[in-house]
């Protein structure tokens, strides 16, 4: 029964998380569209410091699916291991994507295409090689591994990592290099999806009927939450006005989702009981969704398409053959002309009283 418990657990929380990335998803397409109206009314834009938006009830719409993905994902960390959970985030950028190719008529190029294949088929690989037994269920059990010496020294390290690049690095490098403000986010981040994960169980427990909010820790996580999580936006946002959302985006995803696999790793022990097919399984649907996911933004400004390709590789193929052709035809008149020359020779003819124009004889 704990083995089918847990089974149904895994994908209560695998629902909650793919549900997460459509509302999330979903939420940037009608914000968008709700801005775009209040454009084409000449309305003052949120960009020049106008509030109309907040009059506008496609933005609401698009707040409303915001905050339900944020809900939705906060809720399956109480039901599914990190390690599955975090990734599948990148499927919000694929839903994003392909929803603004449809509803805001901007081109999805090749490239942009097939990573959207690959985040796909990285995803179904992570889903498949996951673990699925949860470690953590209870809070008592969370305090045990909180305490655990190797999550003490995990957690160390990162503090001391981003109070270094707050105060030491980012005054002097965080203008001109994109990495400074994206590892603080990402350092951060680890600790922040610990501290929802162990919310999550709370709140579990809390329905179920047991007594949370006298016991200390779930407080501890919430005060840890709001500090990493306030963190997380405030350079979060110094990066995205410095940088190119193309570039921000797919390093922070990478250097994020790292940072939680190597906590959920040490904390949760979600690894421990993976065989080493499905450990290599679920590295290899992480590598294939960072190649989609840098391919759908790296490449998102260059007009390529299946019918451009093939126009580009027909004008190839006619521009070579022709010039082997060239080639070829030339040669074999050089040899056919030898030839003739040669049977010349043999019947007496002089060699030069022959001249020979569009394959015409004339004897001089």
């Amino acid at each position: 029964m704990g083995q089918d418990r847990g089974k149904y657990d895994f994908y209560i929380g695998l629902g909650l998380a793919i549900s997460s990335s459509i509302f999330i998803g979903g939420s940037f397409i009608l914000k968008k569209k709700g801005l775009l109206r209040l454009a084409r009314k000449g309305s003052m834009r949120a960009g020049q410091g106008g509030h109309a938006y907040l009059k506008e009830w496609l933005w609401w719409a698009g707040l409303l699916s915001m905050g339900a993905g944020e809900a939705a994902n906060f809720a399956a960390y109480a039901f599914a291991p990190a390690t599955l959970v975090t990734p599948l985030g990148a499927l919000s950028v694929l839903v994003s994507a392909v929803l603004s190719s449809y509803f805001l008529t901007e081109r999805l190029n090749l490239h942009g295409k097939l990573g959207c294949l690959l985040s796909i088929l990285g995803s179904t690989t992570m889903v498949i090689h996951a673990p699925q037994e949860e470690e953590i269920s209870s809070l008592e059990d969370m305090a045990r591994k909180l305490v655990d010496p190797g999550f003490f020294v995990f957690a160390t390290l990162v503090i001391i990592v981003a109070l270094i690049f707050i105060f030491v690095v980012g005054p002097r490098h965080g203008q001109t290099n994109i990495l400074v403000y994206i590892t603080i986010c990402s350092v951060i981040g680890a600790l922040s999806v610990s501290c929802v994960k162990g919310l999550g169980i709370a709140i579990k427990e809390a329905i179920s009927g047991k007594s949370v909010l006298k016991n200390p820790l779930a407080w501890i996580l919430l005060l840890g939450l709001v500090a990493c999580v306030s963190t997380q936006i405030n350079y979060l946002n110094k990066a995205l006005d410095i940088f190119n959302t193309s570039l921000v985006t797919p390093i922070y995803y990478v250097f994020f989702t790292t940072s939680v696999l190597t906590c959920s790793a040490i904390l949760f022990k979600e690894w421990e009981h993976m065989g080493t097919d499905d450990v290599i399984g679920t590295l290899s649907g992480f590598l294939t969704i960072i190649v989609g996911i840098f391919l759908l933004h790296a490449f998102k400004d260059i007009s390529v398409s299946l019918a451009t390709l093939a126009v580009s590789m027909r004008k190839e193929e006619r521009a070579f053959p022709a010039a082997n052709g060239m080639a070829s035809h030339s040669t074999y008149e050089l040899l056919h002309e030898s030839t003739e020359d040669l049977d010349d020779r043999e019947m007496g003819l002089p060699f030069d009283s022959i001249s020979r124009r569009n394959g015409a004889m004339t004897s001089s």
